[in-house]
């Protein structure tokens, strides 16, 4: 009863930072399974519809940019993997963590595994739900926000994601605590 945990949208520059926990099956196997970061968006809906079939329990949680700005990034990401972890119908007795830090849950032992993601399958699953739940987020937020190119960028700081901040400002959505534009003598050296 091992639940894997992950996030995604660390280091965007809007939105919510969004974790999964899964719990598979003992003798799970899956060959295309990895982390999410490897893998097509159209691997990517494959995978979810199987992991919400096959897993034995699932669960997706999110800390909002508001939260991001008050708390910070990391403990922003924490926070959305307790509220995953809080969600599950199975309680695990292992929680296995994509990184080398965690905020302990209660009653519950952890263990912290960099690249955890390309290592251990429900991590991975863990990965491609909470990638595949943010990414639709993002694009749904911007068909209302266009200009910022959040169909694409997902809201990572991509040149005409920052380029649009420039020319038009932040929109409600955009993470207050996080340096939107690189600092002028940078602008300067590029030119």
């Amino acid at each position: 009863m091992e639940a894997g945990c992950d996030e995604t949208g660390r280091g965007c520059l809007a939105g919510p930072v969004v974790a999964a926990a899964v719990i598979l099956p003992k003798n799970y196997q899956n060959r295309l399974l990895n982390d999410s970061k490897q893998l097509s968006k159209k691997k990517r809906i494959k995978l979810e519809k199987e992991i919400k079939t096959k897993a034995l329990a699932w669960a997706i949680a999110e800390a909002s940019h508001q939260e991001i700005d008050k708390i910070n990034i990391l403990n922003a990401s924490f926070l959305a993997m307790h509220r995953a972890i809080d969600k599950l119908n199975e309680k695990p007795r292992l929680l296995l963590i994509d990184g080398n830090r965690f905020n302990p849950y209660p009653t519950v032992p952890h263990q912290c595994i960099i690249k955890g993601d390309a290592t251990y399958l429900s991590i991975a699953a863990a990965s491609v739900l909470a990638k595949n739940y943010r990414d639709r987020k993002m694009e749904q937020l911007g068909d209302d926000y266009p200009a910022y190119g959040w169909n694409t960028n997902v809201g990572y700081p991509t040149p005409g994601h920052r380029e649009a901040i420039k020319e038009i400002g932040l929109s409600p959505w955009h993470r207050l605590s996080f340096r939107q534009l690189p600092s002028q003598l940078e602008l300067f050296e590029s030119n």
